[in-house]
């Protein structure tokens, strides 16, 4: 199945959603791709390397309904990246990775019902988008998952509905985006845990 999409596979910051992710087979998958990339085209360097395992990291996203699957989930994918930055980089991550990309998986691997875009105690799923700006500093911004899907695929000059009046045109998408719930302040990427 990923085959039929390889190229974006193939892509470190091609984003990923899986919104019945039980365990994380599928994207388990996408991470192992993504972080063969990342192996060789920066093995070379153990900064450049990191930083974009957390590219790869950031940008896949599941929900789980039940808890003990999305922290199985988050554990393997977890495993998975210290697995990859051992081979490559042949020692122990640094903690601050380590750190790092857990924080990550924190936010991009949630409890909730996709079906009713709802987390686990009732909330709004909110799902962080990770930019890297330049150089080692990454933006986060928090988005609604159901203002997400529901212009998923407007492009400029399409009409808008209603309460789109919020949306913002992005030119890597040529579509149309919502504003961010939440914006943070530049990071470095391995700081990202710091803030909370």
């Amino acid at each position: 199945m990923l085959d039929m999409v390889k190229q974006e596979t193939e892509r470190i910051d091609s984003r990923f959603l899986e919104p019945a992710c039980g365990n994380g087979n599928f994207i388990a998958e996408v991470l192992r791709r993504k972080l063969a990339v990342v192996a060789a085209r920066y093995r070379k360097s153990a900064g450049e390397y990191c930083r974009y395992a957390f590219v790869a990291v950031a940008s896949i996203y599941g929900v789980d309904i039940l808890a003990d699957n999305v922290a199985e989930c988050r554990e393997r994918l977890l495993g998975i990246v210290k697995d990859e930055a051992r081979k490559v980089l042949k020692t122990a991550s640094d903690q601050q990775f380590i750190d790092a990309i857990t924080y990550v998986l924190q936010k991009n691997i949630l409890c909730g019902d996709a079906l009713t875009m709802k987390g686990a105690s009732g909330e709004p799923i909110t799902f962080a988008e990770w930019s890297v700006v330049t150089g080692d500093k990454v933006k986060r911004r928090d988005y609604l998952l159901s203002e997400l899907l529901e212009g998923s695929g407007t492009k400029r000059g399409d009409q808008m509905g209603l309460f789109q009046s919020g949306w913002e045109y992005d030119e890597e998408i040529d579509g149309l985006i919502p504003s961010a719930v939440r914006e943070y302040p530049l990071d470095n990427w391995w700081e990202v845990s710091h803030r909370g």
